[in-house]
């Protein structure tokens, strides 16, 4: 079976993933205790993770331990390469990335963002399944999950849920 990108992100009701100077404070309506709205279970399927620079940078300026050190993590940059302690950098077409990864037996590949990732991935059609978990919370501006100028791409709605918390999951399979 060929290994799947699947966006799994959450943004607010008006389409943002974080506020003007990436501040995503807003995601924090919605935390309940003991409620992951399906992530640890969706961690399970994946061994890869591609993130965006500005993501990885945010994730370390919460000084909290890298959470994905089970599995291979690239970092999108224009200006690093090589490693660090948690991640591979790369700066070549994101298709030459997914081609990589494609080659090689593993689970499917996670991607978290940001917007730049997103629609480098939907620019060349690479998302084969999304997970987004809307916030009831209207942001007003910042960074959009889905710019403008991607292309035209048709979803099939495997499933919504629904949480006490007002957060409502869709499940979408990308038709290419």
């Amino acid at each position: 079976m060929k290994r799947q990108v699947v966006l799994f992100i959450a943004m607010s009701i008006d389409g943002y993933i974080a506020k003007d100077e990436d501040n995503i404070d807003f995601l924090s309506i919605v935390d309940r205790p003991g409620e992951d709205y399906g992530y640890l279970d969706f961690q399970q399927s994946v061994d890869t993770v591609i993130w965006g620079r500005k993501t990885y940078d945010k994730l370390l300026s919460f000084g909290v331990e890298f959470p994905h050190k089970d599995k291979k993590v690239y970092v999108l940059s224009r200006s690093k390469t090589g490693a660090d302690e948690n991640v591979q950098y790369f700066n070549a077409p994101i298709k030459d990335l997914i081609a990589l990864i494609r080659e090689q037996p593993g689970k499917h590949i996670y991607c978290d963002g940001g917007g730049e990732v997103v629609f480098e991935l939907l620019k060349e059609k690479l998302i084969d399944k999304m997970v987004i978990s809307v916030i009831p919370h209207l942001v007003g501006n910042g960074v959009r999950l889905f710019k403008d100028g991607r292309p035209d791409q048709e979803l099939t709605l495997l499933r919504s849920i629904s949480y006490p918390s007002g957060l409502v999951q869709l499940w979408y399979d990308v038709k290419g």
